[in-house]
């Protein structure tokens, strides 16, 4: 999980076309560093160097790398909305597939950079921007698994919220150690959908 330290808080954010290109050059340069050479030798002067851009250039926009890695993960959490949600089938003794479904989401969000990710859980610091994406994302995905979960018969819990929650936060989790750390995607999945399921079912199931 990311911690609390240091200043990650980035500079200024760009108002202008060009100085928006030239951050998000920085961040996808920053990427491919981190990934290439690890966090301790990722640092600004080759991310600069990579984006083709001055170190005074980079400092305009983040402090340290420590900001610029906690920017990639905002943009990480951003990018993790369950685009297809609307499309479930909601028919009696379809809950397995729908829990596959939320599973297999999170996976696909997590696909992209196992070594970026790994950076991200093992480095990671808060930025102010960070927690309240932190916030706002968990936020949203609470309400549209909740609101999945509401419309679902099968579903038969004592308690709904805390049921939501439950399961939002066993799946991201384990989910980052399976995207950061290379298990098995296929038995992961298969597990992780046959506990949730057994769960959401409820103890008369």
């Amino acid at each position: 999980m990311p911690s609390a330290s240091r200043d990650v808080d980035a500079r200024r954010k760009p108002r202008q076309v060009r100085a928006e290109l030239t951050r998000d050059r920085i961040l996808t340069a920053a990427a491919h560093v981190f990934s290439e050479h690890g966090y301790a030798a990722g640092t600004t002067n080759r991310i600069a160097e990579r984006a083709r851009v001055s170190i005074g250039s980079l400092y305009q926009y983040f402090p340290n790398k420590d900001s610029i890695l906690a920017e990639l993960m905002v943009r990480h959490i951003d990018r993790g909305t369950w685009t297809q949600a609307d499309q479930l089938d909601f028919s009696p003794g379809s809950l397995e597939s729908v829990v596959r479904a939320l599973v297999r989401d999170a996976i696909d969000n997590h696909r992209d950079d196992p070594q970026l990710l790994r950076i991200m859980i093992e480095e990671g610091q808060f930025s102010a921007e960070l927690r309240d994406t932190i916030t706002r994302h968990g936020e949203q995905r609470v309400a549209q698994v909740r609101a999945v979960f509401a419309r679902h018969p099968d579903v038969d819990v004592r308690d709904l919220d805390t049921a939501v929650d439950l399961v939002v936060f066993t799946v991201e989790l384990n989910t980052h150690r399976l995207a950061a750390f290379r298990q098995p995607a296929e038995t992961f999945e298969n597990e992780l959908v046959d506990m949730m399921t057994r769960y959401l079912r409820g103890p008369s199931a």
